[in-house]
């Protein structure tokens, strides 16, 4: 693949759109409120509208191709998120519990629902395979990711100070996700394509109208919330950019191998892997107030870096498919 393509088409317009949003927010035109409000339209509309409108033109034959797809997605997506998790809780004495939960929320996980289709569709081309790349990562993110970093930090809160947090079922994040139009959307997609129903042509446009606000929203927003947090870079912060960066698109390079993926498919799935870390954790992290520095300072050291490592992993997923 040429990789001044891939730098033209997909990093260059992702940093014009992205900078665009930053000065926004420099300026005070928006603040980091308005991009929750943008994220809500991205996350609750747009994004699911992208999703369902691309995997229900999809068949049946794709999907079952796509097993690997999602056996190597899990796999290797939970794997590094929990090793990120025991990292920064074992390896750093002053993190508690919920800091390594934080820290896997961000580090762990890649930020498809932002990023996915602004990257990957204009390297790989616009297609029901980028759209199941993009959901089936976006439901592990936030189906399985989510859920589970949300009960440890829970289960820590709640030893360090009896009553801060209400104790609550272990089913009640799995049961909020699955509720967002993010996680339901491609699955009953999904369902749709299974069940043979056909996709009449005639809707796609009612779909795609709020789906093509999805990538540019995505990206000026997380312009805007660079903007309005405060950078300071330390130990924590790097070692948690090198393992989003490096860890996690190797992981699943190794794996898709293993598991003899279909060659187009484990290169998207690496890019998605190499991804700058998920937004959803630095919400959470502000939410609870926890980890919040160290986590947006490895956030906008991991968006700089992945201009050189998109490339660069582009490049050695070709290089690693040619030598098997």
């Amino acid at each position: 693949m040429d990789i001044s393509h891939v730098i033209l088409y997909a990093i260059v317009p992702i940093i014009v759109v992205m900078l665009a949003g930053f000065i926004s927010g420099k300026k005070g035109i928006f603040s980091g409120e308005d991009a929750k409000k943008f994220n809500k339209v991205v996350l609750d509309y747009a994004l699911p509208a992208a999703l369902f409108v691309s995997i229900v033109q999809a068949s049946r034959d794709m999907l079952v191709r796509d097993i690997k797809l999602t056996v190597v997605s899990a796999i290797g997506i939970m794997a590094c998120f929990m090793l990120v998790y025991f990292v920064f809780k074992f390896c750093f004495k002053k993190n508690t519990g919920a800091d390594a939960a934080v820290s896997a929320l961000i580090s762990g996980s890649p930020t498809i629902g932002f990023l996915g289709f602004a990257v990957l569709e204009p390297i790989f081309g616009t297609s029901p395979s980028v759209a199941l790349v993009v959901a089936i990562v976006g439901i592990i993110v936030n189906a399985i990711g989510i859920p589970v970093g949300l009960s440890l930090m829970n289960a820590s809160l709640e030893t360090q100070q009896t009553g801060a947090v209400k104790k609550q079922s272990a089913w009640a994040p799995v049961i909020h996700a699955l509720e967002q139009p993010v996680a339901w959307a491609p699955i009953l997609a999904v369902i749709w394509v299974v069940v043979g129903i056909p996709w009449p042509e005639w809707a796609s446009p009612s779909f795609n109208l709020i789906a093509k606000a999805n990538a540019s929203m995505a990206v000026f927003s997380a312009g805007i919330t660079l903007s309005a947090i405060k950078f300071s870079l330390n130990w924590q912060a790097v070692l948690g950019s090198i393992m989003k960066m490096i860890m996690m698109p190797a992981v699943i390079l190794i794996l898709g191998i293993v598991f003899k993926m279909d060659p187009e498919n484990l290169k998207m799935l690496v890019v998605a892997g190499a991804l700058p870390p998920a937004f959803s954790g630095i919400i959470i992290a502000d939410e609870y107030n926890c980890y919040v520095a160290t986590g947006t300072s490895s956030l906008t050291l991991s968006v700089i870096l992945f201009i050189g490592f998109c490339p660069l992993w582009i490049w050695i997923t070709d290089l690693a498919l040619k030598m098997i």
